[in-house]
């Protein structure tokens, strides 16, 4: 089909298309084409507002490092399906967008002040125990995060996570409620339970009930459709390897890392906010230079709650960290001087140089295998996107892969048989089965397309061997038959035998000792009773007195249980205050967070959202 097109790409064919497509644009209008290449590059819009494709992909790739790091080195992010991933992704930005536009409908801000605590005082951002500016550089480059974009992002979490307390906070359950929960919790029973067990060895199953189970359900028997795949896989971290670097850039390397080291400035801070802001920073700076203690000042006067409790200290940080006037009149000062009354938007400041730390340059020693890494991984990022465009173009044109491979030094490798439910590694990933049973590729015999298993690794593939399902003979199957049967029939024979006994105890009949086992003032958390007959004993109405309850149950195993319940009660002791709190307490906490995704599925119902 592919060669076809190649072939008729320029013929009269063509030109009727290109008819088609005029008479179309003539029906639909200018004004849909150009609107639909104006969302070219959106992922949604989220009542008018976008999401780009490029925001879609960041959010993929930062959900795929936290799962790396959730489940820890071994983890094959192969295995992950990209349709869910980025299903999943852009639900999230979704729900973000939304919450952010409720945020602001609200009235919430986030200040410049809380954000610039927030990373002074964030321990992954220090070094023994201080603000390090190179450990923030180094964190966000992990986190796949520039400067900026962290700080807007750590605003919209504190708005997000305003809006979140606000509802979550406003939810509350009375006494009489958690009293009432509390009895049901406390509520113990007492029941009996009859146990009645599948003799599966004394079952017999003849060929003849084999034979028809197994014409009945052919289907059931079939071998598993397979395909053998060639394929060619590209990764990142193996190019990078094997790409040579001379010492000369290492050297570079360097010198442009130490480039960038600089001096780190210990500040302390006094802040008065508000109209009489000004006025107050002059009087207290009168008085600091009359020799009172900056730091007891700040501790008594300070408007910044984030500092003054440590005398205004911020601890160290680098440039491009505070406010351009705060820095300003920081990086003017000597150690130990107070400045003049500084403005910035969130106030009046006075600032205090407490130390001044000099840039640490590591040897060359101990960053040359780190350079030597990174330079090998810049260059490979470079051939890696290149080297992925030329294996596509080359195999879209190839009729196997043996020739791209020849071509670009590539090796061909030799997939295990799988099924449409996938295989190990990379066969697991839904991109790849897809791909491999797709039309294309498995009945026309193309080469599949380039396909990003993540962000460091591409897969080519082609359908080497296709194993249709063919019918099993019975004698492969006849013991997982009556396995089957066996089980089956014994199920029954349970369900028969529990059932007439729970109908002659419902009807008052005498019926034989069954053998019960009893359980006295049991609780939700019994021991020694499956979790099933437990939620069903806690589930069966309180019986009139002296009467005693009865249900069943049949059990996953193949067995049946006839349950008996003679007796509810609840302790008399009333639950401690400080227990009746913390339970209030843990209820409230439950129904605002049903609260607030109540809340978010609101949202969602009133929103417009627009998905391309």
């Amino acid at each position: 089909m592919l060669q076809n097109i190649r072939d008729r790409s320029t013929s009269w064919i063509s030109k009727v298309i290109v008819g088609l497509i005029v008479v179309l644009l003539s029906f639909t209008g200018f004004e849909a084409i150009m609107s639909s290449a104006s969302n070219s590059n959106n992922a949604a819009k989220v009542n008018g507002e976008e999401i780009t494709l490029d925001q879609l992909a960041q959010e993929k790739s930062i959900q795929q490092r936290q799962l790396a790091q959730q489940f820890g080195a071994d983890f094959d992010m192969s295995a992950l399906d990209d349709k869910l991933l980025s299903e999943m992704a852009l639900k999230s930005l979704i729900g973000r967008k939304l919450l952010l536009q409720a945020a602001a409908d609200a009235g919430l801000v986030s200040t410049t002040a809380a954000v610039d605590s927030f990373i002074l005082q964030f321990p992954d951002f220090q070094q023994d125990g201080q603000f390090d500016a190179q450990r923030f550089d180094q964190v966000l480059r992990q986190m796949g995060y520039g400067r900026m974009q962290f700080r807007q992002m750590l605003e919209q979490d504190i708005l997000l996570s305003q809006l979140q307390t606000s509802i979550i906070n406003s939810a509350f359950v009375t006494e009489q409620e958690a009293e009432a929960f509390a009895r049901l919790e406390r509520q113990i029973r007492d029941f009996s339970v009859v146990r009645f067990s599948p003799e599966l060895d004394a079952i017999e199953i003849s060929d003849s009930e084999i034979e028809a189970y197994y014409q009945a359900n052919l289907e059931r028997f079939m071998t598993p459709e397979q395909v053998v795949l060639d394929y060619i896989l590209l990764s990142k971290a193996a190019m990078a390897e094997r790409i040579e670097v001379s010492e000369e850039e290492v050297e570079a390397g360097y010198e442009a890392a130490i480039a960038n080291l600089v001096e780190q400035r210990r500040a302390a801070h006094i802040l008065f906010e508000g109209d009489s802001g000004k006025e107050a920073a002059e009087a207290v700076a009168k008085r600091i230079a009359e020799g009172e203690d900056f730091a007891v000042l700040a501790k008594e006067l300070s408007d910044d709650p984030g500092s003054a409790a440590d005398g205004g200290d911020l601890g160290f940080a680098g440039p491009d960290i505070y406010e351009p006037a705060f820095e300003q009149a920081l990086y003017a000062l000597e150690k130990n001087q107070v400045s003049a009354p500084v403005q910035t938007e969130y106030g009046w400041h006075l600032i205090k140089l407490l130390d001044v730390q000099a840039a640490d340059i590591p040897a060359f020693a101990d960053m040359r295998a780190s350079l030597l890494q990174d330079l090998r991984t810049g260059k490979a990022e470079q051939q890696f996107v290149e080297l992925v465009d030329e294996l596509e173009s080359a195999a879209y044109e190839s009729s196997d892969l043996q020739q791209p491979a020849h071509e670009l030094g590539l090796e061909v490798k030799e997939s295990p048989a799988f099924g449409r439910d996938g295989g190990e590694g990379v066969f697991a990933n839904r991109q790849v089965i897809e791909s491999a049973f797709s039309e294309e590729v498995l009945e026309e015999g193309a080469n599949s397309q380039a396909l990003e298993l993540d962000a460091d690794t591409v897969v080519v593939l082609r359908v080497k061997e296709h194993n249709r399902p063919e019918q099993m003979p019975l004698a492969d199957v006849k013991g997982d038959i009556a396995d089957f049967l066996r089980i089956d029939k014994g199920s029954e024979q349970t369900l028969k035998q529990g059932e007439e006994l729970l109908t002659a105890l419902r009807e008052g009949k005498a019926v034989p000792a069954p053998g019960w086992e009893r359980f006295e003032a049991a609780t939700r958390m019994q021991e020694n009773v499956e979790p099933e007959v437990l939620r069903e004993v806690f589930r069966m109405p309180r019986p009139a007195e002296g009467q005693p309850g009865y249900a069943g149950l049949s059990l996953a195993d193949g067995g049946y249980v006839v349950l008996q319940l003679s007796g509810v009660s609840t302790p008399e002791e009333a639950v401690e205050p400080v227990q009746l709190q913390e339970l209030r307490d843990i209820l409230a906490s439950r129904q605002g967070q049903d609260d607030f995704a109540a809340f978010i599925r609101q949202l969602e119902l009133d929103a417009k959202i627009e998905r391309y």
